[in-house]
């Protein structure tokens, strides 16, 4: 009975890893996707160069991290999820609201930094909660947290 219980918790401790492994990824995977909507959403009222060129190199940095992201996800014969219809919706308006208000590149700045700061607290919760991820799944989170994390302080300039 002993070893029967040490196995089932061990199995039962492979699928919590199996199990935060894909939810990780598929946070960050949705949190990718939201990333470059939102820099495809301000791209065409840039006026600054160097502003529009930042944003181009996050937007190509999200996208190649997405890629990777999907291809861990088909491994793990995983979906991808889409971000949450409410929040990009509430994104969508208040970009759109913002910039109809005043279409500087302040405002697109203060925009991102948001939603920059918004992606790594709710990345950091998600290394929280799906604690069990795998070491390749926590580390892209890294990565992406660490994307963020140097497109908000590139915002700075533009405040």
């Amino acid at each position: 009975m002993e070893s029967t219980e040490k196995n089932g918790s061990v199995e039962n401790t492979e699928n919590k890893k199996h199990d935060d492994t894909e939810k990780l990824l598929r946070e960050c995977n949705a949190g990718i996707k939201m990333g470059i909507s939102s820099i495809d959403e301000v791209l065409p009222k840039v006026h600054d160069s160097r502003l529009k060129g930042i944003l181009e190199n996050s937007r190509r940095e999200h996208a190649d991290l997405g890629d990777e992201t999907h291809e861990l996800l088909l491994k793990y014969n995983c979906d991808t999820k889409e971000p949450h219809p409410v929040a990009k919706g509430m994104s969508w308006l208040k970009t759109n609201v913002m910039l109809t208000v005043d279409p500087s590149d302040k405002t697109v700045a203060d925009l991102m930094t948001d939603g920059c700061n918004m992606g790594v607290k709710s990345l950091n919760g998600y290394l929280n909660e799906y604690s069990l991820a795998d070491a390749k799944a926590q580390k892209i989170t890294g990565r992406l947290i660490d994307i963020e994390e140097r497109m908000a302080d590139s915002m700075a300039e533009f405040l």
